[in-house]
């Protein structure tokens, strides 16, 4: 009895997860069963959010962002949430990982305490849309208004770049880091309450030129900033500093910039 490409394709496929356990166990890797409970929200179908909670095989190594995959492939296509490089850079997939902001793509299963169950919800203070995504044009609009690109009266040389001195990138060159997650923002108690805050990474991209010496309009958003819904409705509770992925000292910019707007200049 001869033997089809299709049938040599489909015990290969069958064969997948067999070989895959064989090849884990040669290596000596222990995998663990972890409980993942999940805050559900589908607008179509759902009044309000729900927990449901799922079992996944991982490995220590392996991230929540591994976890998230292997529930929409192999057990709840349904799943939504936002994810893209998978390395910390896009920032998409900014979610509260048992009750702290966090990248899932950067929070490691072995950094959590998988004997308890790990519970994964959308951040907290922008309109939820589905599951783990919420609409995350709030925080752009915020983001827009501070006017976040290098607005200079001058043009430089022809065929010549504006210098700077290394000392004077160094002033503001931990804000640059910002990959605009919205983690800092959507940890703000402030801004859970008040729609209209300007929230952390604003003020943030605000400062980033705001201190750049090639830029001339930092009046202009210090100004921006010296509004009621601006620098001064930060409470200083460091939960956005603590929320950042990249390390920023998110609560030292915003505090910088106080003193700029106090000051009437950078």
């Amino acid at each position: 009895m001869s033997t089809s490409v299709t049938d040599v394709i489909e015990r290969t496929d069958a064969d997948a997860p067999a070989r895959a356990e064989e090849a884990a166990n040669d290596t000596g890797i222990q995998s663990f069963l972890v409980t993942f409970i999940i805050r559900r929200f589908n607008p179509e179908v759902d009044e309000e959010p729900r927990w449901v909670d799922y079992d996944v095989e991982l490995y220590s190594t392996d991230r929540v962002l591994d976890a998230l995959h292997k529930i929409k492939w192999e057990v709840d296509g349904s799943l939504t949430f936002r994810r893209s490089c998978a390395h910390g850079i896009c920032g998409s997939d900014a979610m509260r990982i048992n009750g702290r902001n966090r990248l899932a793509c950067k929070t490691l299963i072995k950094d959590l305490d998988i004997s308890q169950p790990i519970y994964v919800e959308a951040i907290k203070g922008l309109p939820l849309e589905k599951d783990l995504v919420v609409d995350m044009e709030p925080f752009f609009a915020s983001y827009r208004e501070v006017q976040p690109f290098l607005i200079a009266n001058s043009k430089p040389e022809p065929g010549k770049e504006r210098i700077q001195s290394i000392v004077d990138r160094e002033v503001f060159d931990d804000t640059t880091k910002c990959i605009l997650c919205a983690a800092c923002t959507s940890s703000c108690p402030v801004f859970w309450t008040d729609g209209q805050y300007f929230g952390p990474a604003a003020i943030v991209n605000a400062h980033r030129f705001i201190f750049d010496s090639r830029d001339d309009a930092g009046d202009v958003r210090l100004d921006i900033l010296n509004d009621k819904e601006g620098v001064w409705r930060c409470r200083t509770t460091f939960n956005c500093t603590e929320a950042c992925p990249r390390g920023i000292e998110v609560t030292k910019a915003i505090a910088e910039v106080k003193q700029a707007v106090l000051r009437g200049r950078a």
